[in-house]
């Protein structure tokens, strides 16, 4: 049906008992090619663009009556009718845009299709910061006795927004704001994961678009370099007798020994240990290698204190089980706070007792392949390297720097230097 759209006209349609009636544009002098109005049964009223594109009869929406007058309705319509003659088809673009991604959705695919098909060990940590800063917190997601996950007030929640709709200045103040909040290497951190996420969604085809986090600075990071001086291990290993858990003073005392990260000594296997060889396999590390670590003498009577009996067949899989459940271990937050605050440190993390290890091996004289050996860390230029050195000159580093260790904090007897008195004469 066709007629001159004025307030009038448009207020006075009859309604219809059921389906949609279509009234078009037609007779004035600012009428507009293919503006419709349909109406419902329950009296609303909608704005349309009809036209054929490609020979393909398409309906756009443009708005609602009254809410949208019907010069801003014309008006629209002129834009639209503009971009068809350009060869755009508004409602292609309309109907991609209603199937693309969510930022959450497209998160989902991330860690589906490259996370996990790659094997990036760190997934669950990413999407434990995805979470945090970029989507929705699962406050059913608590440890027992334990507080419900929160967000920081610095934090946004984008997961059901349209990637498309996110902008880079969006991006940019969401690092800014992080960053203002004394967090800059977090900020950087959620910086890189945007813009993972959208180079995968392109790589796999599901994002057409730009990446909003492209040329954003990242703040300066200075480099981390703590770890036990010789004048805090005494308080420290004192610190560390005082605590009630036999569990919680082996986990440390290993993770100090071995060098190993939190996370494999926490989850360090009985089958992965050799006690006979003094040797602890772990087959899965960040770099995707295995790495066979050296036990020094005191590492390895841990676990033989901790071993249990071959018959026992309720004994848990793991050296350092949880207290309660079958799993591993949790990370011990409280005890370490506790620990740190009956030592009087400050600034010290689990993770520097793995730089502590390296950094007694280089102060008792070894050289850098041999603590990279030991860490297991890998670089382009020293991974040949690594592969020709065997296991004994990383045992004798470590050793050394263990007791250099426990001398310095006074578990260990310093050895008597030899004099000129009491060396060997010869015939």
């Amino acid at each position: 049906m066709k007629l001159e759209f004025t307030e009038d006209a448009l207020d006075s349609l009859p309604i219809p008992e059921r389906g949609w009636q279509y009234h078009h544009d037609h007779g004035g002098k600012k009428s507009v090619k293919g503006l419709a109005l349909g109406v419902g049964p329950t009296a609303s009223k909608t704005f349309y663009l009809y036209r054929k594109i490609d020979g393909r009869p398409e309906r756009i929406k443009i708005g609602p009556y009254p809410d949208l007058s019907i010069e801003k309705a014309r008006d629209r319509a002129d834009e639209l009718n503009r971009a068809i003659a350009k060869g755009a088809n508004p409602a292609e673009t309309r109907r991609e845009h209603r199937a693309e991604l969510t930022l959450g959705e497209a998160f989902d695919e991330y860690i589906e299709r490259y996370c996990k098909v790659e094997g990036v060990k760190r997934w669950p940590e990413v999407k434990a910061q995805f979470d945090r800063y970029l989507g929705r917190v699962d406050p059913t997601a608590r440890k027992p006795r334990g507080r419900a996950p929160s967000k920081p007030d610095c934090a946004v929640d984008w997961s059901r927004r349209k990637l498309s709709s996110i902008k880079p200045t969006e991006v940019a103040r969401l690092h800014s704001d992080i960053g203002k909040a004394g967090q800059r290497t977090q900020a950087n951190r959620v910086v890189e994961i945007v813009s993972s996420l959208f180079n995968r969604m392109r790589k796999l085809g599901l994002y057409r678009g730009p990446n909003p986090a492209d040329g954003i600075e990242p703040y300066r990071e200075i480099k981390r370099k703590r770890f036990l001086q010789s004048g805090e291990l005494p308080k420290f290993f004192a610190a560390l007798a005082a605590d009630d858990s036999d569990t919680f003073r082996d986990f440390v005392t290993l993770a100090l020994l071995t060098g190993a990260r939190r996370e494999n000594v926490l989850t360090m296997r009985w089958s992965d240990v050799d006690l006979a060889e003094s040797l602890w396999r772990i087959p899965d590390t960040k770099n995707g290698e295995p790495l066979d670590v050296p036990l020094v003498p005191e590492a390895v009577a841990i676990l033989k204190a901790r071993k249990p009996a071959e018959d026992d067949a309720d004994a848990s899989p793991y050296v350092l089980p949880a207290v309660r459940g079958s799993g591993p271990m949790a990370p011990p937050k409280k005890r370490w706070a506790a620990l740190l605050d009956r030592a009087g440190l400050d600034d010290l993390r689990l993770h520097d007792l793995r730089r502590s290890m390296g950094s007694w091996q280089a102060k008792t004289g070894a050289s850098l392949i041999v603590i990279g050996k030991s860490l297991g860390h890998k670089s382009a230029s020293a991974t040949q390297v690594y592969a020709h050195l065997d296991v004994d000159p990383v045992r004798e580093s470590m050793e050394k720097a263990a007791g250099a260790m426990l001398t310095a904090g006074g578990l260990k007897p310093a050895k008597a230097k030899r004099t000129r008195k009491n060396r060997p004469t010869t015939a």
